[in-house]
């Protein structure tokens, strides 16, 4: 997100760059026709939440933009949403996130949402692009009440696969919570740091997969939904691995894939059923998923 520096110094010609500390902190409201309403709105450079144009029949969007165009090491970032009672929003990026190669330090990312009763709220990823020598921490946690839902996930991609790199050095942690009414009922991390090549060459590892995704829902009816997102699932492409199963109230979906572009067609397509299916929401996914 960071490409700012400060002037160059003319004694020895080096320039110095900028870290950024940004956030972006949305809140939703029901008015008395429970509508779906913006209640709070903050954020900070280069942190951006616009408000699309909704189609009949769907519900709020909010679109977060990363002004700078990527995240470099050194940058630290917070994303807040928080739904209140009967709101119900997807949330999505603008476009997939840049992790820019680094010099030492970590790019971190955190991520919480916070859910009250009879609320929903999907936040439909973009892709997160690991350029080689990049490194990410990035932590999601999901905080909701017994009677809310929430339908998150993310897209992990290893490096500028159009430019023949690959990300072979650097870090990622993805680490996720998951809270409900304050007891903690799912946890998981995705972490790689040293011999990453031996990971993705391994057949126990990523066996050379070039993109992996995970999606979560949690809700009273998470266990009745399996099978539905296992027919879903069973309408992917070949070459894209993928499974469903559910844990501790939390029903989890991952992919795999040598091949990013269709992993990303089957998350799409999963998605765009699971929601229709599930909270009868329309099949069409938000303009900017498409663009």
């Amino acid at each position: 997100m960071s490409v700012s520096t400060l002037p160059s110094d003319n004694r020895n010609n080096v320039s110095r760059r900028i870290s950024v500390d940004s956030s972006a902190r949305l809140t939703f409201v029901a008015d008395s026709d429970l509508n779906t309403c913006l209640g709070k709105l903050y954020q900070t450079d280069p942190q951006r939440i616009l408000f699309p144009n909704t189609k009949i029949g769907d519900i709020t969007q909010a679109a977060l933009v990363t002004t700078s165009g990527g995240l470099v090491g050194g940058d630290q970032v917070s994303i807040d949403i928080e739904m209140g009672k009967n709101t119900k929003a997807i949330v999505l990026p603008q476009a997939a996130e840049k992790i820019y190669r680094s010099s030492g330090l970590d790019t971190n990312i955190g991520i919480t949402f916070s859910l009250e009763d009879r609320s929903w709220l999907e936040y439909l990823p973009q892709e997160t692009i690991l350029f080689q020598g990049s490194r990410l921490k990035r932590e999601t946690k999901i905080n909701l009440s017994k009677r809310a839902r929430a339908f998150v996930g993310e897209i992990l991609v290893f490096g500028r696969i159009g430019y023949g790199e690959k990300f072979n050095d650097g870090l990622i942690h993805d680490g996720w919570q998951i809270y409900k009414d304050g007891n903690n009922i799912w946890a998981d991390s995705f972490h790689m740091e040293d011999h990453i090549q031996d990971i993705f060459n391994s057949s126990a590892g990523l066996n050379n997969a070039q993109a992996i995704a995970t999606a979560v829902y949690v809700g009273p009816d998470a266990k009745e939904n399996l099978d539905v997102a296992r027919r879903i699932l069973s309408l992917s492409n070949e070459d894209v691995l993928m499974g469903a199963t559910y844990v501790n109230e939390t029903l989890v979906i991952r992919w795999i894939s040598n091949n990013t572009l269709n992993l990303r067609k089957d998350f799409g397509r999963f998605w765009s059923r699971f929601r229709n299916q599930v909270a009868e929401l329309p099949t069409t996914l938000p303009r900017l998923w498409n663009m």
